[in-house]
């Protein structure tokens, strides 16, 4: 674990893949809480300016969101937070060579528990709503291209995620995610 006098940063067990603890500070009035600093991130491999930042609301518990990244040359690190409700949160190690290759791993975000997910540059991303009315806001590294996105469909066998609910709803766009045949090298980043 590396602190800042912001954020705790907790590592997982795939190497680049970390949460982020924020540490709100308050009085009887409330509180502030930093989302990103520049200074910290650095420490982590975020070194780009943010290009985009993005705010989501889903509605239905059980809805399933994902798996999304950028190739090159628009390869994103992603800050992803919730700020309303709960998810499932899962990022999947696509990168060519890792040791960590096609291996997931999951963490619950919520407003609550006030951690964020560092997701580098060649993982793929989705989640899980815990709840109904969820929040999620991204911090990215890169504008989004159409041209440079890929999906990865969320019940690859390969992958053999184990959403922790029924899928209520997923987009049209996310059923018909790719699914990684064993032919799949991952991707550069």
């Amino acid at each position: 674990m590396s602190m800042s006098g912001r954020f705790d940063f907790l590592a997982t067990p795939i190497t680049g893949l970390q949460l982020v603890q924020r540490k709100p500070r308050g009085d009887q009035r409330g509180y502030l809480q930093r989302l990103f600093c520049s200074d910290d991130m650095q420490e982590l491999g975020w070194t780009a300016p943010i290009a985009q930042i993005n705010h989501t609301y889903t509605a239905r518990k059980g809805t399933l969101r994902g798996l999304h990244l950028q190739l090159q040359p628009f390869a994103e690190m992603k800050l992803v937070s919730c700020m309303k409700g709960e998810v499932w949160d899962v990022a999947v190690d696509l990168r060519a060579g890792s040791p960590h290759f096609l291996q997931w791993h999951a963490v619950l975000l919520s407003a609550q528990n006030q951690r964020s997910y560092l997701i580098p540059a060649g993982f793929a991303h989705g989640f899980q709503t815990m709840t109904d009315d969820v929040e999620m806001l991204y911090c990215h590294s890169q504008p989004y291209m159409p041209a440079s996105e890929m999906g990865v469909h969320p019940m690859d066998s390969r992958l053999a995620i184990t959403w922790p609910l029924a899928v209520s709803e997923m987009s049209d766009r996310d059923n018909h995610g790719i699914s990684l045949d064993t032919d799949f090298q991952g991707v550069n980043v």
